[in-house]
């Protein structure tokens, strides 16, 4: 989990797109040694990358590994996840979709009944699976060794026979435009098929997804109903949100 100094960092690193080691120093007030383990820290959680004298922005065409972004910011997760399963009834469809928040929905919504979950998430299968309460359908396709994730054609024609009250989504990272944006293509085609067939789409993105940079479009936040996060975003995206109609949820502790 990111410490306080070390969230300042990612989001000032967002800003510039570059920090140097001795500018991060004098602007905390540590000594460039607690700059250098801080930036050591984010670039092995692929958070950021290292370079001579500094740290920039990671790589916009490969994501963090999965195994990574389970140990990232888990209690705001757990928080998102938790703001995400009250807004949903009992006896409700739903997709569910790929990654760690959206796990984290699932794990919350296990005391819920009459669930009709629709997922590509084998994470999210084996979380649900053992409530009596819900019914659990899993789209076919290729099972991704790294995620658990189901993606391909396949995936696409199963997710896209139904229409359900809710879907359920994490995302890569937020532009500053509203653009939402992702690392795999065949992953964002499920996505951008969901959004089509839910009369309401919850997002659910942590502090580090604003501003971070991924190759694919997915959608626009225009195309989203709530979004929950555990901090506001800058005062740019909230108003494009309000301008939108797109309601900001942020969870507190």
């Amino acid at each position: 989990m990111l410490n306080g100094r070390q969230q300042a960092i990612m989001n000032l690193i967002r800003e510039r797109g570059f920090a140097s080691v001795e500018g991060l120093a004098e602007q905390f007030d540590v000594t460039a040694q607690t700059i250098r383990r801080d930036i050591n820290d984010l670039s092995g959680a692929g958070l950021l990358r290292r370079y001579h004298g500094g740290a920039g922005l990671p790589s916009s065409v490969e994501n963090v590994a999965y195994q990574t972004r389970q140990v990232l910011n888990p209690e705001a997760k757990q928080r998102i996840g938790a703001a995400i399963a009250q807004r949903i009834p009992d006896e409700a469809s739903l997709y569910i979709t790929l990654g760690t928040t959206a796990e984290a929905v699932a794990a919350a919504l296990r005391d819920h009944r009459g669930l009709r979950v629709i997922t590509n998430n084998l994470n999210v299968a084996m979380l649900l699976a053992d409530s009596a309460e819900n019914e659990v359908i899993v789209a076919g396709g290729v099972v991704r060794h790294r995620d658990r994730g189901i993606t391909g054609e396949a995936t696409i024609d199963f997710m896209n026979q139904f229409k359900v009250d809710y879907a359920v989504m994490g995302i890569s990272g937020i532009d500053a435009d509203g653009t939402l944006l992702d690392f795999d293509y065949r992953e964002v085609r499920v996505l951008q098929g969901l959004l089509g067939n839910a009369r309401s789409v919850l997002l659910g993105a942590d502090q580090s997804k604003f501003g971070r940079r991924a190759l694919v479009r997915v959608a626009h936040l225009n195309q989203i109903s709530q979004v929950y996060t555990d901090a506001p975003p800058s005062p740019q995206l909230q108003q494009l949100m309000a301008d939108q109609g797109v309601e900001l949820i942020v969870t507190t502790e």
